[in-house]
């Protein structure tokens, strides 16, 4: 009886014959929680690609991105990361608010390897983990159901070039967004927005 594959999945593999295949990787690669290596890859990645749906189940895809070690493992069942300003659309982490399962990509394209992590979804304040994240306007906690390794044969191998200086750190308040200085959105800008700021300076 599996937890992961349903009927819809079943059919799939039955037609091109890997129903025996993926009862073994669920057999052998599926875990129910974070070990030491999957760890310590969730925690040297600088990005990765967060799935959410609405109540309705129509799906979003986003990008995360931090220094590396924003996404902390708390313990084995329990990851948490930081959400930064951003376009103030929330449409992932609203999503978390109606219907709560998560899907988490973490890709090294550099070594070419790739980990899923799926699991339940909360938001909390940015204080309620210690040391804070700086300048983060909430946090969402994922309690893991799932964790697994995903074959690497079709990662293109890439190699980083730089990292964005929009990354809050210790070196001072991140910059604002140079697209809230367009025409189309420096009037709607939430208050206290440091782009606000700055636009009234250059007025």
């Amino acid at each position: 009886m599996s937890n992961l594959y349903s009927e819809s999945h079943r059919r799939l593999q039955r037609a091109f014959d890997t129903e025996r295949l993926a009862d073994r990787i669920e057999e052998r690669l599926l875990s129910d929680h974070i070990d030491r290596e999957d760890r310590l890859f969730i925690e040297r990645m600088d990005m990765f690609f967060l799935a959410t749906a609405d109540l309705a189940g129509r799906p979003s895809c986003s990008y995360k991105g931090g220094d590396p070690g924003f996404v902390r493992v708390l313990d084995e069942r329990t990851l948490v990361f930081p959400s930064y300003d951003g376009n103030g659309m929330y449409l992932s982490i609203g999503n978390v608010g109606e219907n709560s399962q998560v899907g988490l990509l973490f890709i090294d394209f550099e070594r070419q390897r790739r980990l899923r992590v799926n699991g339940v979804a909360r938001v909390e304040p940015a204080a309620s983990v210690d040391p804070p994240y700086r300048e983060a306007q909430f946090i969402v906690k994922v309690t893991v159901r799932e964790v697994f390794p995903n074959c690497s044969r079709y990662i293109h191998k890439r190699k980083l070039v730089e990292r964005s200086n929009s990354v809050p750190s210790a070196a001072g308040p991140a910059p604002a967004a140079e697209w809230k200085r367009m025409d189309w959105a420096c009037d709607v800008l939430p208050a206290g927005d440091p782009a606000e700021r700055e636009n009234e300076d250059a007025r």
